[in-house]
């Protein structure tokens, strides 16, 4: 373990991208399939992770939505985020903004009530146990239509005032964000924070359709605002912050090798670039495995990470007084450590 993994290690963090349902391990998958009756076309945890060698981005999908039919009941969905809470609680992270699919669930049957008062019951215990402060996104499913957005967001209603925003995730390449230009300014109208997925495989006017289309406060992934200079300026002229998760984009082969990744040209340029870990069980490693690998590959110094790190911060929805909080304990971490 070299000095600066225990550096990385000690620092408070924030996670601004996360998937809940990419946090489901193999060994929670075989246990929910168990408990729920459902046979799974496994025989053995290896064989999941074997399962796990995809090539982009539709074939992790494909298997993304075959794993998550385990996930039947409230109790599921607790265990499942809670779980998780536990996981980076180990990894000194203090806050975390989660995305939730309710549309892969509700399609199934699954009641959407169960789906978010599981969710939303873990987090309220994770505070409890763990002091991780968080916030819950509601994310419509690209690759369906904007009428059954609509529909998912007004099975929300009850939730309104639970939920920080609403995202758009999923298959990006044919699925621009306008597409989902009238469901994006209602929930705007409601008074929920707006976030979008863009420039991960798609172009940077993917990227562009976000900001000027669906008005997005925040910008999940962004590699290839970089092929767009005056995109570039523009994102750094409005400090909008990126949701980049460096594991994914080496496992769904977004970049061929991390020493070709580009989040410290991101971060030189004065983007606003954060780590996450997007879809940890699928990609191999939660929030500190994905700062320590980037870090390693990229030979990023202290500054650099301390700057990251500040960059999730500053890019989460927190209270004044809990980043003002946190921000106290980076700065004596980063001096002592």
């Amino acid at each position: 373990m070299t000095q600066l993994h225990e550096f990385i290690k000690s620092l408070p963090k924030a996670e601004l991208h996360l998937h809940i349902e990419g946090s489901l391990e193999p060994e929670q998958m075989f246990e929910m399939a168990r408990r729920n009756g459902i046979a799974l076309p496994y025989s053995t945890v290896d064989d999941i992770r074997t399962a796990y060698a995809f090539g982009n981005l539709q074939e992790f999908l494909d298997l993304y939505y075959a794993g998550m039919s385990v996930l039947q009941t409230r109790q599921d969905f607790y265990d499942l985020t809670y779980a998780y809470l536990q996981r980076i609680h180990a990894d000194n992270c203090r806050h975390v903004e989660i995305f939730f699919d309710a549309q892969a669930h509700t399609e199934r049957g699954i009641a959407f009530a169960d789906v978010i008062e599981g969710i939303l019951n873990a987090l309220e215990q994770g505070e409890a146990d763990f002091g991780i402060t968080s916030h819950l996104i509601l994310s419509f499913l690209r690759h369906l239509s904007e009428e059954d957005a609509f529909k998912t967001l007004e099975q929300a209603e009850p939730y309104y005032d639970r939920l920080l925003g609403v995202g758009l995730d999923s298959s990006e390449m044919g699925h621009p964000p306008s597409k989902f230009e009238r469901v994006f300014a209602k929930s705007n109208a409601l008074g929920l924070k707006l976030f979008a997925h863009a420039g991960e495989e798609g172009p940077p006017i993917y990227v562009y359709e976000a900001l000027d289309i669906l008005k997005v406060d925040r910008i999940d992934h962004g590699n290839r605002s970089l092929e767009d200079d005056a995109l570039v300026n523009r994102l750094v002229s409005e400090g909008m912050t990126l949701t980049v998760c460096p594991l994914s984009n080496l496992k769904l082969c977004v970049v061929d090798d991390l020493k070709n990744h580009p989040l410290k040209t991101m971060l030189d340029l004065g983007l606003a670039v954060t780590v996450n870990s997007d879809d940890p069980s699928y990609f191999g490693g939660y929030i500190n495995d994905n700062y320590i690998r980037i870090a390693d590959a990229l030979d990023l110094s202290k500054d650099d990470i301390v700057k990251l790190v500040k960059n999730g911060f500053d890019g989460a929805y927190m209270s004044d007084a809990r980043k003002c909080e946190v921000m106290e304990e980076l700065k004596i971490r980063s001096c002592t450590t």
